[in-house]
């Protein structure tokens, strides 16, 4: 991170050949559309490119740090594919097969991991079962609160309490 925050373009091609497979996963899982998800994975690493020098290793990991930047793209990217009123088949999702660990269990292999596996224990199970969905499923909170079928609000107020509780436990 520190080679591409000079603008080592070398460094931008070895982020992208170590993490892009996980990456499309988690866009395309969102998305259910291999376009749109390779299209969102390109406006990943461009703002990668850009925003490099934001990193923090103190707060997270690089491939967390790049899992939360594709998840929030393809979140965004879902809402305006919405809004346009189309709705896009998951016809190709099933031929993208990714045997690697996902982002959960990528981080949670670390000490960061299992500080945070911890944490996430001490949660109520409704509380960690959307944070989980929401975080590391690729769920909108829309789309949680259909499953759970529970009103939008107490999905958001059920996280956000939740990551309120996980912040301070993490902190200790």
């Amino acid at each position: 991170m520190d080679r591409l925050s000079g603008g080592d373009e070398d460094a931008l091609g070895d982020l992208y050949e170590r993490t892009s497979a996980k990456l499309f996963g988690i866009c395309l899982r969102i998305l259910h559309d291999r376009e749109e998800a390779e299209d969102v994975l390109q406006d990943v690493y461009l703002s990668v490119w850009r925003r490099a020098d934001r990193f923090d290793a103190d707060r997270a990991s690089p491939i967390t740090w790049l899992a939360t930047i594709a998840r929030n793209r393809s979140i965004d990217r879902l809402r305006q594919i919405g809004r346009r009123g189309g709705d896009r088949p998951m016809n190709e999702a099933e031929d993208v097969a990714d045997s690697s660990p996902d982002a959960f269990a990528r981080l949670a292999q670390g000490d960061d991991g299992r500080r945070l596996a911890t944490c996430l224990r001490e949660l109520d199970e409704r509380t960690q079962a959307s944070i989980l969905a929401a975080f590391y499923g690729g769920l909108t909170y829309e789309a949680l609160a259909e499953r759970l079928s529970v009103p939008l609000g107490t999905i958001k107020s059920r996280i956000r309490r939740g990551l309120i509780k996980l912040k301070g436990c993490l902190s200790q």
